[in-house]
């Protein structure tokens, strides 16, 4: 399930429009339904609190008066790949240079 803090992609008539970050997920009163907030990254930025079920947190499509929805977990290209961001790898190099220069510098 896609849970607060995750960044999800939203669906419109199945065509992607727009980020958004889970802020809350809040249970209603009818049973596996939630109340979900959306902060959605765009400009201006603004939050949106939808009532869904579970299964539409899941992916399922549901409608907006008439229209198709459909909310996706986004997953990092990286992270599925066990690898890092090129940034990443590139400041983990720098650390290590600079470690070495540090041991070398004390050899004297």
């Amino acid at each position: 399930m896609a849970d607060i803090n995750d960044l999800v992609l939203i669906y419109f008539e199945n065509e992607p429009i727009t980020f958004a970050r889970i802020e809350d997920i809040q249970p209603d009163i009818k049973k596996n339904w939630y109340h979900i907030s959306l902060l959605f990254l765009q400009n201006p930025l603004h939050i949106v609190t939808w009532i869904l079920k579970n299964e539409y947190i899941n992916g399922a499509e549901f409608s907006m008066s008439d229209k198709k929805i459909r909310i996706e977990k986004v997953e990092s290209p990286y992270k599925k790949k066990g690898e890092n961001p090129p940034e990443q790898e590139e400041k983990q190099k720098k650390e290590k240079t600079g470690k070495l220069l540090f041991l070398n510098s004390d050899s004297d």
